[in-house]
């Protein structure tokens, strides 16, 4: 089946009890046994849920993956998968990331032992560089948040399989719709389902995506062991949404592109950082890597940071607002709202700066939104 089939369809075939279309919500905590020592399919919910399976094979199904799991938030999702790594253990991490990834690396991760060394992850060199004898996992993100750098997966899973490390791609901000990482060697796909999978903003979940059945079974049983399993609720809300992210992921791209091309215009505007742009200097590697280039970007203010705070303050259709992903259009400051957590000498040397701003551009008539931009945009 084609991606906008199995998107409706993976993992949720019609109920065999009543030949229901649409999966049920089975909210029971329990299970009853068959017999004394004679457990069915299911237990205990922390340990599996139907609901919750259907969305994991549709998962995988879609990531080009053999088993997904999924989680109650994006965090617990990268929780799950740092747990994988024991103290002593080393990470090589792409310094231009996701705030609340770095504040969990390096508030939590770190003070139990595991060494993280950060690097600008586009110079395979450095990648070479950073690599130790005891090095475990490289973490990756592409597009970067809120850059929007790109990162060869190919070379970094090559690297990677050489020095024997794990690679972790965060794809949030493609979706496998536009991205799919295990295609290019990479070994586990981590996703925040809040954003595009979900795509309403309406529910908070995370996953991960594998094909090598040894990491299954660890991160099986590490979702079962630390808890991190999302609701049966939230995982049918998470379904719903997956019907069609392949049309909301066109339309979201479409806008985007069409309001990047806007503001490169934009004489207030220094510069646009969107990957669908033939100026992006990675625009080569998102043809090569990338079937889309997804509708979330930033961009910087001649102004500096009182134009950038004055445009955010002026928006009447953009919600200010840290998330992204969903049918609405979001703006942020990154320097002030989510890569606050990260030191500013962090923010400042991997170009995360005051000027920056963050749009999330939702399905809304584009036109409505360039105006909304337009009126805010002080002059030089």
């Amino acid at each position: 089946m084609r991606f906008e089939t199995l998107a409706i369809h993976a993992g949720q075939p019609p109920d065999p009890t009543f030949r229901a279309v649409m999966q049920p919500i089975y909210l029971s905590s329990t299970y009853a046994f068959k017999g004394v020592g004679e457990p069915g399919r299911y237990d205990y919910s922390r340990s599996g849920n139907p609901t919750r399976e259907a969305l994991q094979d549709c998962l995988a199904a879609l990531e080009g993956g053999t088993a997904g799991f999924v989680f109650a938030s994006g965090m617990a999702a990268e929780a799950t998968a740092l747990n994988l790594f024991s103290a002593g253990d080393h990470l090589v991490v792409h310094n231009d990331l996701y705030g609340g990834t770095y504040r969990l690396l390096a508030s939590v991760v770190a003070r139990h032992g595991v060494a993280i060394d950060y690097a600008d992850l586009r110079d395979i060199a450095a990648l070479k560089t950073a690599l130790r004898p005891n090095t475990k996992g490289i973490w990756t993100e592409t597009p970067t948040n809120p850059l929007m750098n790109l990162l060869d997966l190919s070379a970094i899973a090559t690297v990677a399989r050489e020095s024997g490390a794990i690679t972790i791609c965060d794809n949030t901000f493609l979706s496998p719709y536009f991205q799919r990482p295990l295609d290019f060697g990479i070994d586990i796909v981590l996703h925040s389902t809040t954003k595009y999978i979900n795509g309403h903003s309406d529910v908070v979940g995370g996953a991960l995506i594998v094909r090598d059945a040894q990491l299954a079974e660890q991160i099986g049983f590490l979702q079962n062991a630390l808890g991190t399993g999302p609701s049966p609720f939230d995982c049918y809300l998470v379904m719903r949404g997956l019907k069609t992210l392949p049309v909301r992921m066109e339309a979201h791209q479409r806008n985007a592109l069409t309001v990047a091309r806007w503001l490169q215009e934009e004489p207030a505007v220094a510069q646009v950082l969107y990957p669908g742009l033939p100026t992006h200097p990675q625009h080569g590697l998102a043809l090569k890597q990338m079937t889309g280039f997804g509708g979330t970007f930033s961009f910087r203010m001649k102004g500096g940071e009182e134009a950038a705070l004055k445009l955010l303050g002026g928006v009447k259709l953009f919600a200010l607002a840290e998330s992204l992903g969903g049918v609405e259009s979001l703006i942020e400051h990154p320097w002030s709202m989510t890569h606050v957590s990260m030191p500013a000498e962090v923010r400042m040397e991997v170009g995360i700066t005051p000027d920056l701003i963050r749009i999330s551009v939702g399905i809304e008539h584009v036109e409505d939104l360039i105006e909304d931009l337009q009126q805010a945009i002080p002059p030089l």
